[in-house]
């Protein structure tokens, strides 16, 4: 029966390889169907002319022999002149072709690894959110961009190389078996120890590879940290450069000994595998020179069995190499495809619904659980909430009570365990994702820095729409982002970010700004904003309200904010804790019931008036302030 298990497991693991193999070509021939037409045919010439040269080095032997014996005449004499230039020629021919191979590779190389990184590019933009939670995701990415990235292209070179090898080694035993049967059996068996003994390497190796994926994340991310702008400063107060370089040396240790006590263990079983080929070689030398010396052979004959033999004991072993690399090329490419082939739960319809211009009714939230993956503690757990189309509502609460969560299902980041988002009371998993996108605009508590130019930058609202100069200043006037870009030297072309080239930096506040105008450029009917003004000062987050009235102006807004001063301007205040609504209303509605919202504003005032980060001043001046206490 384990015999049996054995068996089957083989079969399926050949199966497997079969089947990677075949998707890796088929991969690599939608990157380079040009390319890899010429690379086929370069390799059967160039499979085909070792062994030529090798037949021609016998004829120009046997042809100088002759010519030697008779100097003096010239039609004695052609014959070898005419095999030598042959020779010289197939020879040029070679290089040429090799020349050809390297440039073909090279290109090769370029196009493959750029079209596998668009296939993992994809992947990641549709890959669901909840794949990022995972640990088990970051390590399969890890995998597959390290070295998956390349690996097609190599299982591609291993198999030229076991094709390639396979026609030169079935004509050096052609050429060998007009002596003896026995030498060609010789010259397979000789180099079948090294085959076996990287076979059984490769695979450990790859079981290493994969175990420590870990380690070798923990290293990117320490060298992250080591090298990157945005951690120098608190590295250098706290002095953690020392802390880090330990750690991030101590795993490159482990991991470099580990490696070389495998490769010293690979090196001493190939070199026993080395040695039983010489002796093959030489109990094969010692047959064929017994029987040249009884004129059984000539010595052309010889040097074609020495070239053949050796060649072809080279030859077996790149073959074995080769097919050894097939196979290690293949586990990593199955790493590859594994990541490629992950499964995504946010899916569209078969027949999706129109998703509304407009809201008419509003976002029905209807008793819904979700808890985030490998989690156990739910967010929410028969949670509800209605709002209202047209309306701003704002929700504030503890940090952890659900309210970035909320956002993120409304967006179908997610979707709940039970329950339904209803945009007028349509299921939202019923749109086309994309569909559903681009009815929500989002600024997010920690807006991305794109590294792009300021124009750039606020296009990115929405790439689907040509962006007019006109377009961009008009998004950032409504943002109040217009006033500090016309003061940078190139305005509206200025480069963002100094890690390229000369780039401009910008205050928090200003990069929150930037994402507000990219909140204009969109001209989304859903507005979302996760703690919009958390950088701002208290003049800057006044009129950035001002501004948000005009952005939200005809349009559903939901506003996530700690600064009670934003809350108290919405339609309604929803205040979250635990995953659940404590209190709904209006301000001045929350202020009368006297309950968590009431005692939190008047803290807040109280801490504004000591600190005076809120002057009396600029709140007299508010006439909506006034009127809301």
């Amino acid at each position: 029966m384990k015999i049996k298990g054995k068996l089957s497991g083989l079969v399926n693991s050949i199966q497997t390889q079969i089947t990677d193999w075949n998707r890796s070509l088929r991969l690599i021939w939608a990157a380079s169907p040009y390319y890899t037409t010429a690379w086929a045919i370069l390799l059967l010439f160039q499979g085909l002319i070792p062994g030529l040269l090798v037949y021609l080095t016998k004829l120009v032997v046997d042809a100088l022999l002759v010519a030697l014996n008779n100097r003096d005449d010239w039609s004695q004499i052609r014959p070898a002149v005419f095999l030598i230039l042959t020779f010289a020629s197939v020879t040029l021919l070679s290089e040429i072709l090799q020349s050809l191979m390297e440039m073909v590779r090279a290109a090769q190389a370029d196009i493959i690894q750029d079209y596998v990184k668009s296939l993992v590019h994809d992947k990641s933009a549709i890959t669901d959110m909840a794949h990022f939670e995972s640990h088990e995701y970051h390590d399969r990415l890890e995998q597959a961009t390290s070295d998956g990235a390349n690996r097609p292209l190599s299982l591609l070179e291993s198999i030229g190389g076991v094709m390639q090898n396979t026609i030169t080694l079935m004509v050096m035993a052609g050429l060998l078996i007009q002596y003896s049967v026995w030498l060609s059996v010789a010259l397979i068996f000789s180099s079948l120890p090294t085959f076996l003994i990287v076979l059984k390497f490769d695979r450990v190796f790859h079981n290493w590879w994969k175990g420590t994926t870990p380690e070798r994340r923990w290293i990117q991310y320490f060298d992250v940290l080591l090298t990157h702008p945005v951690t120098v400063p608190e590295m250098r107060v706290f002095r953690l450069y020392p802390y880090f370089q330990a750690k991030y040396q101590k795993l490159r240790k482990k991991l470099r000994t580990e490696k070389l006590i495998q490769m010293r263990r690979l090196g001493i079983a190939k070199l026993f595998a080395a040695v039983l080929s010489l002796i093959i070689l030489a109990a094969s030398l010692i047959w064929m020179g017994s029987r040249a010396l009884y004129g059984a052979l000539t010595l052309g004959d010889l040097a074609l069995f020495y070239q053949a033999f050796t060649r072809g004991q080279g030859l077996m072993r790149t073959l074995l190499n080769s097919l050894g690399q097939m196979i290690k090329n293949s586990l990593f490419v199955k790493v590859l495809f594994e990541f490629l082939d992950l499964e995504s739960g946010i899916i569209d319809p078969e027949k999706p619904e129109p998703t509304p211009v407009n809201l008419v009714e509003g976002i029905s939230i209807n008793n819904i659980t979700f808890s985030y993956p490998e989690s156990s503690r739910p967010v929410f757990s028969n949670f509800s909430m209605f709002i209202p189309a047209g309306k701003t509502v704002a929700i504030v609460g503890e940090n952890g009570s659900g309210k970035t969560t909320l956002l993120k299902l409304i967006c179908r980041f997610y979707d709940p365990k039970s329950g339904t988002i209803e945009f007028d009371g349509v299921d939202t998993r019923k749109f086309a994702v994309a569909n559903l996108l681009k009815m929500i605009t989002i600024t997010f508590q920690q807006p991305l820095h794109f590294h792009a130019t300021l124009s750039e930058s606020i296009a990115m609202g929405d790439m689907a729409i040509p962006a007019t100069p006109e377009q961009i200043e008009l998004a950032a006037r409504g943002a109040g982002a217009h006033e500090f870009i016309d003061r940078l030297p190139d305005k509206y072309g200025t480069l963002l970010g100094k890690v390229h080239g000369k780039g401009t930096d910008l205050s928090g506040g200003e990069w929150q700004r930037l994402a507000l105008a990219r909140a204009y450029f969109r001209k989304a009917p859903i507005v979302l904003l996760d703690e919009p003004t958390s950088f701002m000062d208290s003049w800057s987050e006044a009129d950035w309200f001002q501004r948000f009235r005009s952005l939200t102006r005809g349009r559903t807004a939901v506003v996530i904010t700690h600064r009670f001063t934003i809350a108290m301007r919405a339609d309604i205040i929803h205040v979250m804790s635990k995953g659940e609504i404590i209190e709904s209303g209006t301000h001045r509605e929350l202020l009368g019931k006297d309950g968590f919202y009431a005692k939190s504003w008047k803290e807040q005032m109280q801490a504004a008036e000591l600190h005076g980060s809120e002057s009396e001043e600029s709140l007299s001046n508010d006439e909506d302030l006034r009127v809301l206490i």
